[in-house]
């Protein structure tokens, strides 16, 4: 266990490293996690995701104006 924390060894280096690559501090990941049901493992995900989605668009990779309407068609119809 992590004698600051009260958490295990493993999860506070997760936390830490959530922390590195986002804006978050630890505080909030612990807080969303636990008022929001937001666990380390899909906050992990997500924040890959948005990672993924912004080298994506560095490299120019952008959904074209005929894709965007079909979503948009697709869920305006719902």
């Amino acid at each position: 266990m992590d004698d600051k924390n009260g958490i295990s060894e493993d999860l506070s280096r997760r936390i830490d490293m959530l922390a590195a690559r986002s804006t978050l501090t630890r505080e909030r990941i612990i807080e969303d996690a636990l008022s929001h049901g937001r666990s380390l493992a899909w906050q992990e995900k997500w924040i890959e995701g948005v990672q993924e989605g912004i080298e994506a668009a560095d490299r120019g990779d952008f959904a074209t104006a005929d894709e965007i309407a079909a979503v948009l068609n697709k869920y305006s119809q719902i």
